[in-house]
């Protein structure tokens, strides 16, 4: 599973005792769900929160083997995070939903993980509930770290255009995502051209039934989320928002660009992450100038990061001027979506902040 940050390991302290890891199925295990299919699983392959992840199949009389095309997350049926997640999948996830979505836009893949089926089942006295989904491969956060710790350009375009079609059709089906990060963001298991954005645990449906939450900041819910990626509103407690997933997007690609965020040297002072992302809002060209040397500037993410900055809690994004804005930083290096994602590093990259650059920012920040 992808590495966790100390973010994670921070959020995963809040989480109360009662809250268990489930235990380990051996391989052959059938479980039924609620529409009475039956699913095996093979081995276990990870762990994501407090549930574990196996490989899976349709019920059939082999074993499941390691080209298993599913998985299927198990965890304690009285812990919450698969149940927030499952109310995702469940109500914006079905194949026919996406399939219809993705017909009216008029594109061939969709970076959001289908909902396949889920329910309950008993084992020693206890009880678990699970969900079946697609498998996939490696996550961007291994990517990333084994690129140094940098993706080139086009590559960090092209993956913004698949997060923009992955959020308007999320937002759309009246949920936000509340923590984009490389390390859910996750290839498909047949496809390395294809990029799917997983865990819905922290997804929170900001419209019910059309009627977008209203603004309000609440002290217990500070700084929910991935720290160096949350949004400002996740700071204040606020409840997250379509301009929150934008500004966590954002962050995510100035940092796959130059290496690392301003304010990375002090995640474990959530104040101080805080007020640097104000300070960068209300100066998106300081923010920039400290990520990438003046001639590597890359214009496309100061447009993105104005139109994010210009967005009011409940407004709906443009999210085609965003994607043209995008595909005017593709225009920029010479480039096009050519829909091959290439991890390699290329001479139109942009380069990492100095360290004189980092020294102004910091001091900055103290003013």
């Amino acid at each position: 599973m992808p590495p966790k940050s100390k973010a994670d390991g921070a959020k995963k302290a809040r989480v109360p005792a009662k809250r268990k890891l489930a235990e380990e199925f051996p391989p052959g295990e059938v479980l039924t769900d609620n529409a009475k299919k039956k699913w095996k699983l093979g081995s276990a392959v990870g762990q994501g929160g407090f549930g574990l992840l196996y490989l899976a199949n349709e019920d059939s009389s082999g074993s499941v083997g390691a080209d298993a095309p599913y998985v299927i997350k198990v965890e304690p049926s009285d812990n919450g995070p698969l149940f927030s997640e499952l109310k995702f999948y469940m109500r914006a996830a079905k194949p026919s939903l996406i399939g219809a979505w993705m017909n009216s836009r008029k594109i061939d893949y969709l970076g959001v993980p289908k909902y396949w089926g889920s329910g309950f089942h008993e084992k020693g006295g206890k009880r678990y509930r699970f969900m079946v989904m697609d498998r996939f491969g490696v996550d961007l956060q291994k990517k990333f770290e084994e690129n140094g710790k940098k993706f080139p350009r086009k590559l960090v375009l092209q993956l913004g255009l698949r997060l923009l079609n992955i959020l308007e059709y999320i937002h759309d089906h009246e949920y936000v995502h509340a923590d984009i990060k490389a390390s859910n963001l996750l290839l498909s298991y047949t496809n390395p051209n294809q990029v799917y954005l997983v865990d819905y645990g922290l997804a929170y449906r900001y419209s019910p039934e059309g009627v977008p939450k209203e603004y309000k900041e609440d002290p217990k819910r500070c700084h929910d989320g991935t720290i160096e990626f949350t949004s400002i509103d996740a700071h204040k407690g606020v409840a997250p928002s379509r301009r929150g997933d934008l500004e966590i997007m954002g962050y995510c690609m100035i940092q796959w660009l130059c290496g690392r965020l301003p304010w990375e040297d002090k995640l474990q002072d959530p104040l101080y992450v805080r007020d640097s992302k104000l300070r960068c809002r209300d100066n998106i060209d300081e923010l920039l100038k400290s990520c990438f040397p003046s001639e590597n500037l890359p214009e496309e993410m100061k447009k993105f990061m104005q139109e994010v900055k210009a967005l009011e809690y409940t407004d709906k994004p443009n999210y085609a001027k965003l994607r043209g804005i995008l595909l005017q930083g593709l225009k920029t290096i010479g480039a096009t979506d050519d829909r091959k994602l290439d991890f390699g590093v290329s001479a139109n990259d942009t380069g990492p902040p100095s360290i004189k650059v980092r020294a102004t920012f910091s001091r900055t920040l103290k003013s």
